[in-house]
């Protein structure tokens, strides 16, 4: 067997004991300071990253390593708090390995949300994007032999992103006073924050916000048929006109991610209740 698959088999066996028959219908991947919505399920089964076999720790500063099932917005639900990363050193089957295990575990829809970098000039920290698209500049995590139990070898990518989740999202936010940037992820390997000249090449590519992660686990979702919601929380913003003396801290991230946790927490839940 696919050494891939055996692990993939192993981890789910492990994690479905742990759940005692509990099934999730979504799947959350929470990014770096945004771990608070996990604060929010109800009856929660904790498990950490460390127990489970054949699975990596996650490093990175914001994210905890566990996963918490429960119930969140009336549904049953699986939530990574925190997430793993290309430029922690692992594998692209590693970091997409807790996506392909939830799927495993039964769930149908993946939430997905990440701490981003505002290259649009519209964009400011506090903000919130729901992602409509990606440009992907990590490595595909389907590279290598097709594994043909998830999906097929040439999965199309034409809607990465739900249109029909996309449009209640901004109902929702709507009818809640929030309101709700739109636009296109560009993900990168890290771990060095960009070049102003990188920001500046994002933009001109049609870039709205950058980060570090997140369309790894999408592209495997979609290759399952999973339906993915993505948002993004502006932390920082990421322009080629700083000051002489401005620095990208990873600590200010996690701050100013935290701070807009709330709103995307609000969101999520009443969209995942309307499922």
């Amino acid at each position: 067997m696919d050494a891939r698959l055996t692990r993939i088999n192993q981890a789910a066996e492990y994690l479905m004991t742990r759940l005692e028959g509990f099934r999730p219908t979504v799947g959350i991947v929470l990014g770096s300071g945004l771990g608070k919505l996990a604060d929010h399920i109800e009856d929660p089964v904790v498990i950490p990253y460390k127990d489970v076999p054949e699975f990596p720790v996650s490093t990175a500063i914001g994210h905890k390593g566990n996963f918490i099932a429960g119930r969140l917005g009336g549904k049953d639900v699986i939530a990574m708090q925190g997430r793993l990363h290309y430029y922690e050193g692992y594998t692209m089957d590693l970091v997409t390995l807790p996506i392909r295990v939830m799927i495993r575990a039964g769930i149908k829809y993946l939430f997905v949300s990440n701490a981003a970098g505002g290259v649009n000039y519209d964009f400011h920290i506090g903000d919130l994007m729901v992602i409509r698209d990606h440009i992907n500049l990590l490595p595909n995590p389907l590279i290598g032999p097709n594994i043909d139990e998830f999906g097929p070898r040439f999965p199309d990518m034409t809607r990465p992103y739900d249109l029909g989740l996309i449009a209640k999202a901004e109902e929702i936010a709507a009818e809640s006073g929030i309101k709700l940037k739109k636009g296109v992820y560009i993900a990168g390997t890290g771990p060095s924050y960009e070049t102003p000249a990188e920001y500046k090449y994002f933009r001109l590519i049609g870039a709205d916000a950058v980060g570090m992660s997140t369309i790894p686990e999408v592209i495997v979702a979609r290759h399952a048929g999973i339906p993915v919601f993505g948002m993004s929380v502006i932390t920082n913003e990421a322009h080629d006109d700083y000051a002489p003396d401005y620095v990208n801290d990873g600590h200010d991230v996690v701050v100013a991610a935290d701070k807009a946790a709330d709103k995307m927490t609000g969101i999520f839940k009443k969209l995942i209740a309307s499922l």
